[in-house]
């Protein structure tokens, strides 16, 4: 048996395929880049990395952290995952280009071709009929359907275009995060809403024997597995090779994000019933018993041997926080250190280009790394971070050619998800040593049980670890809308040109 949720991280917005023996699954991942990973399941409790689909989306100034543009809390969202004759698709919308993207390939892996759609259709999904017409569901209150070309180009001029679906009922958060299939000859819409009744979260479901009849339904899962009234809710529905159908969803858990649960369903009289409550412990039959996955974060070494075409590629636990600039880092200019160099003036941690993160994990975790800071110059900050608009760092400055450990923090407004703390503001300074040399060897350490979300940074004196500063409270909120991640970064405030290499960088996962 395993414990549900079945991932302690952020892997929000869900939908999920089952190709013969195997289980993909797709989230969303906004702003990090390489970006919409796809993770590989045997037994849909655990998983690994199998693809990123783009390496870069638009390349666009805001998406490279340029001109102090960003795009926190926008870039991919809700991706739908489809499989269909021999053919993986994949369609999202990105919020900061306002487009909407096909991307296509005839393995996971790769390579895969992009493409757009035109128009915006948030929350899409994606549904092949059985006489080869295709159609995308989407929106939000008012649920739209929309026939596609064939080529998937666009709306199909005079195809079939109307909304199947509308609220009713006074709510917070309309019906939306759509997930559309077609199972035993009948048509199935799957929503996320907030209604007042509810007052959380809930996972509704509306049906019909045709595109053209009317949609029927309503509430179909409502639990929040105890937790803080967090309900469950938004993801895709997969059969096994058993014909036993589970729903992968996700569940708000403050500050480490949105997680996935699985639920059990089964359909009757032509409707899903899903399992009154979550389960606590799940387990479910591997198609690959005995496999062992990759893990979804880890340590690294950063030894790397570059291709042919002299690039490498990070292992697949790392994304970059933004669209990263290739010609300020290396793992290869110093083998064994991530080498960061700075390129322009940020205000702070927020807008530094080129920093290395992993999901944070629960119920506990900590990362430690050995920071050489010798290239480092007056005004620059380069450390470990736990990155979110409420971040908390420990980091290596210069001031007047002397060197400094300095614990700093972004505090919050309030505790609500509102509020927007991307801004040009510093973070508050908590505590600052000097210190004797530039090589130093810091660690992260976060705590989520129950919200706890509480960061907490040390330094290694001799055989010893020191606390320095505060063990500072993170809130997850919508201006970056994603859960905290531990990040590798460098960032100048004086003047370009400064260096940070980091190696030797060890994540633990603790229960």
């Amino acid at each position: 048996m395993y414990p549900n949720p079945i991932i302690w991280a952020d892997l929000p917005d869900l939908d999920v395929i089952r190709v013969e023996d195997t289980y993909y699954m797709v989230s969303t991942t906004m702003h990090m880049m390489p970006g919409c990973v796809i993770l590989r399941s045997y037994d849909l409790i655990q998983w690994e990395v199998a693809s990123y689909v783009y390496d870069v989306l638009d390349n666009t100034p805001a998406q490279r952290l340029e001109d102090g543009k960003h795009i926190y809390g926008q870039g991919m969202w809700a991706p739908s995952l489809r499989y269909h004759k021999g053919k993986f698709y994949v369609i999202f919308v990105a919020n900061d280009t306002r487009r909407t993207y096909l991307y296509t390939a005839d393995s996971v892996s790769g390579p895969w071709t992009k493409q757009y759609i035109e128009g915006f259709y948030h929350d899409c999904s994606l549904l092949f009929d059985d006489d080869g017409r295709a159609y995308l569901i989407y929106g939000n209150a008012e649920i739209h359907l929309t026939e596609l070309k064939e080529d998937l180009s666009g709306p199909k001029p005079g195809g079939l275009n109307r909304i199947i679906v509308k609220e009713r009922e006074p709510y917070h958060l309309g019906y939306e995060g759509a997930h559309f299939y077609k199972i035993d000859g009948r048509y199935y819409a799957f929503f996320i809403h907030i209604s007042k009744a509810a007052g959380r979260r809930t996972q509704a479901c509306f049906a019909a024997d045709s595109l053209e009849g009317e949609f029927t339904g309503g509430e179909v899962f409502n639990d929040d597995m105890g937790y803080f009234n967090s309900g469950v809710a938004q993801g895709g529905i997969v059969d096994t090779p058993d014909g036993e159908w589970v729903a992968v969803l996700f569940q708000d858990h403050g500050a480490v994000g949105r997680i996935p649960v699985l639920v059990p369903l089964r359909f009757e009289n032509g409707f899903p019933v899903f399992a009154k409550k979550a389960p606590t412990m799940i387990e479910l039959p591997s198609t690959r018993p005995g496999y062992t996955y990759q893990p979804l974060v880890g340590s690294d070494d950063f030894h790397y041997t570059p291709d042919e075409h002299g690039k490498v590629r990070l292992k697949d636990v790392w994304q970059w926080n933004h669209t990263p600039d290739d010609a300020l880092w290396s793992v290869t200019d110093k083998p064994g250190a991530y080498r960061i160099q700075s390129g322009k003036i940020s205000p702070n941690l927020t807008f530094a280009v080129n920093t290395l993160t992993q999901r944070a994990m629960g119920p506990a975790c900590e990362a430690t790394v050995t920071l050489d800071g010798s290239g480092l110059k007056d005004g620059d900050y380069a450390g470990l971070c736990f990155l979110i608009g409420t971040y908390g760092l420990i980091a290596l400055t210069k001031e007047a050619g002397r060197s400094y450990l300095v614990m700093l923090a972004r505090e919050p407004q309030d505790h609500s998800i509102f509020g927007n703390l991307v801004d040009e503001k510093p973070g508050t300074e908590f505590a600052r040593i000097p210190v004797s040399g530039d090589v130093v060897t810091l660690r992260a350490a976060g705590h989520f049980v129950n919200n706890a979300d509480e960061c907490m940074f040390y330094y290694r004196d001799g055989a010893d670890w020191k606390q320095l500063g505060i063990a500072h409270k993170m809130i997850y909120k919508l201006d970056h809308f994603m859960g905290c991640r531990i990040g590798l970064f460098l960032f100048s405030t004086r003047e370009i040109g400064g260096t940070a290499e980091f190696s030797d960088f060890q994540y633990r996962v603790l229960n």
